[in-house]
């Protein structure tokens, strides 16, 4: 669900409405601010009809990528952004943080003042490293900030998870990026949610045995039916990975 917007829709019963449908925890996706004609309404208050509505988590994108921005610029909590204010009210556990990286690959890890990793499969020049520059806009807009650097101020300002996509993996069917979700979940407490590319079973046990990620996220190979939610149960469970059925 995204608040981009939509206040109305909450207004009038739509919010609610998902809220009694649904028996597994729902997660709202929620913007900067919200706006109906000529009315603003703040995350905070779009966060707080979503969680009267049902929903038990808030997950906050492009929002999050300049509260952290900013952070990590002055050193400087404001309690201004939605990450803080919604965190402040409703507890760590009710803000998800997505982050939406692409992979920019470097020569040398002195080449930028980022956090690289060297990957497992070398660039299109040979490169050996890369690190994973942030984008916002629905990943129409790089910023300058890389996932680690990002992953660790959300935490500090108050997210209680992270989604963690991937844009060169996303609908590629290949598996996770592993080297991503590996340096992401090495440099956090809080749990993460590895997202973007997978298309077998395999990708899901690979993706936990490789790195610390808490869950692993899919969406295109269930809605076309290409691999049934049972059979990645089922090898997680053969592979010793503890799951819900």
């Amino acid at each position: 669900m995204t608040t981009s917007g939509i206040h109305e829709e909450i207004r009038t019963g739509a919010g609610s409405a998902g809220g009694e449908e649904l028996w597994w925890p729902s997660t709202a996706r929620s913007s900067a601010e919200a706006r109906t004609s000529l009315t603003y309404y703040s995350s905070l208050e779009v966060a707080s009809e979503y969680f009267r509505s049902g929903a038990d988590k808030i997950s906050i994108g492009s929002d999050a990528v300049f509260a952290a921005e900013a952070f990590l610029q002055t050193g400087v909590k404001t309690g201004k952004s939605s990450l803080e204010q919604i965190s402040r009210v409703y507890g760590n556990q009710a803000v998800v943080v997505s982050i939406d990286p692409r992979r920019v690959y470097v020569k040398s890890p002195e080449d930028v003042p980022f956090k690289t990793v060297k990957v497992s499969s070398k660039g299109p020049s040979g490169e050996e490293y890369a690190w994973y520059q942030c984008t916002v806009s629905g990943g129409r807009n790089s910023c300058p900030i890389g996932a680690y650097e990002l992953a660790k101020a959300v935490e500090e300002l108050g997210a209680g998870e992270i989604l963690l996509n991937c844009i060169d993996c996303d609908g590629q069917g290949c598996g996770f990026d592993i080297d991503l979700v590996k340096m992401v979940s090495d440099a956090v407490t809080i749990p993460v949610i590895a997202s973007s590319g997978a298309g077998a079973v395999e990708h899901f046990s690979e993706v936990f045995e490789k790195t610390n990620a808490s869950a692993a996220l899919a969406a295109g190979i269930f809605h076309r039916k290409e691999v049934p939610i049972l059979a990645v149960k089922e090898h997680l469970i053969d592979a010793g990975v503890e799951v819900r059925v």
